[in-house]
């Protein structure tokens, strides 16, 4: 009998339910690998791997669903190698060995080798990376490990340096778009049988984050949800339903995109922590790159708070660090703390007061000429014009404070910088007002 077409989930001859939406839609070429472009180039390293049909072992790096199962099956079928998938999960020293083992066996029996793929490598103990060692160095096997973790901290040097390392990034809204577009009309996935509308794509790919099996998976679920409802038409309502999570009106490119940002930055400088941080959330569940919001709070950290809390722009950089280096979904604590850690310091704008008031002057033309004292007396005959003459070396003097005129004539009475009375700031406060006197010659009120 032959095997009934359906939609996702549906049942084939014998009551067997079909393979997932996102392993009945994997790519099998190179060329209907969605994303990376750095990886499918001409005469990258990876097509040079298949095309050339060369048995080099490959470590892939990358977040999750960003195709590293899939390179492994697609090098395994445009080389005609056997695959052979290991779970660093599950299996031990013991079936690693096996594995190479049966390999190897296959290698001298029909001369058909095999691409033998590690998901999470990283889990692999020491000794358990050391059993994959002999099948790399004697090319019995075909060598894919995936890792979603640094490499050159969870994987052994020796399989390090006998691998080609190639990097995967998240793929694009519009990479994911593609993949959903395919399993809509494609017949190995919903075969033209849904149409999917632009709200709730908007949704999908949002929740995706960058993820290709998990749109596929998010859109296997709004179809069977519309199925069940008797439609060919997957709506917002229906894929909120399907995936259990509501739809956040945000625009990365329109006016909800610069309304929540604006609101959020509002919130910090207000000192209202709770509201900050429903803005942090909103942005982030919409799937707002977290390095934007980041790099917006390390310039807040200056713009509003500056010396009144000199450790906010310290907290601000860390935190901006480590989305680089930890990514989400976990990085959004680092933004978070940061975000309550910046919203309850004490607020000054003196440092954006200064350096504005300063970039007036020179933009007005009050720039004047270096005093000769200060300028560079270092080359031949700079004594001769003056340069460096009568200058005072400031640790020669009490309190490593010299006397003596720093800006252009111009500008000698300029005061700029005003500090507040707020936080740490105030006792930078009392300490710049007197360093002020010192520098300009008042020392008989320096010590008031």
């Amino acid at each position: 009998m032959a095997p009934e077409r359906t939609g996702a989930g549906s049942l084939t001859d014998a009551g067997h339910v079909a393979a997932p939406l996102a392993v009945r839609m994997r790519p099998r070429t190179l060329d209907e690998l969605v994303g990376q472009p750095q990886l499918r180039a001409a005469g990258s390293p990876l097509r040079q791997l298949i095309e050339g049909d060369q048995s080099l072992s490959l470590l892939l790096w990358g977040p999750p669903g960003t195709g590293k199962t899939t390179i492994a099956a697609i090098l395994s079928n445009q080389t005609d190698r056997r695959f052979v998938e290991v779970s660093a999960v599950a299996a031990g020293v013991k079936e690693v060995r096996a594995a190479i083992d049966a390999a190897r066996a296959d290698l001298v029996r029909t001369g058909r080798e095999t691409v033998l793929f590690v998901d999470e490598v990283h889990r692999f103990t020491k000794a358990q990376q050391d059993a994959l060692l002999p099948g790399v160095e004697n090319r019995w096997v075909t060598l894919v490990a995936a890792t979603t973790e640094n490499p050159f901290f969870s994987v052994i040097s020796p399989l390090l340096s006998r691998s080609l390392l190639l990097r995967l990034v998240s793929l694009t809204d519009d990479d994911v778009r593609t993949v959903l577009q395919s399993a809509l009309s494609d017949e190995r996935g919903l075969d033209g049988e849904f149409t999917l509308e632009a709200e709730a794509a908007d949704h999908l790919v949002r929740l995706a984050g960058g993820d290709a099996r998990r749109a596929l998976t998010y859109l296997e679920a709004a179809a069977g949800a519309a199925r069940t409802q008797g439609s060919t038409v997957i709506d917002l309502a229906t894929a909120e339903t399907a995936v259990d999570q509501a739809a956040v009106r945000y625009d990365r490119q329109g006016d909800q995109h610069y309304d929540v940002t604006s609101a959020f930055i509002k919130s910090v400088r207000g000192s209202d922590a709770d509201a900050a941080l429903h803005y942090l959330a909103r942005m982030l569940e919409a799937g707002e790159d977290p390095r934007f919001i980041a790099r917006r709070l390390v310039i807040l950290a200056s713009e509003d708070i500056g010396l009144a809390d000199p450790t906010a722009l310290t907290t601000a950089v860390a935190a901006a660090q480590a989305v680089q280096l930890i990514g989400l979904p976990e990085a959004r604590l680092n933004l978070a703390q940061a975000t309550i850690a910046l919203a309850v310091a004490p607020k000054s704008n003196a440092v954006i007061r200064a350096i504005d008031a300063a970039s007036a002057d020179v933009k007005a033309g009050r720039i004047g000429a270096v005093p000769a004292h200060l300028r560079d007396a270092h080359y031949p005959g700079a004594p001769r014009l003056g340069h460096g003459k009568d200058y005072v070396y400031s640790h020669d003097e009490p309190f490593g404070i010299a006397a003596q005129q720093y800006a252009p004539d111009e500008l000698a009475d300029a005061a700029y910088y005003q500090p507040t009375s707020l936080g740490a700031e105030a006792a930078v406060k009392e300490r710049w007002e007197r360093i002020r006197r010192l520098i300009r010659g008042d020392a008989g009120s320096a010590g008031r």
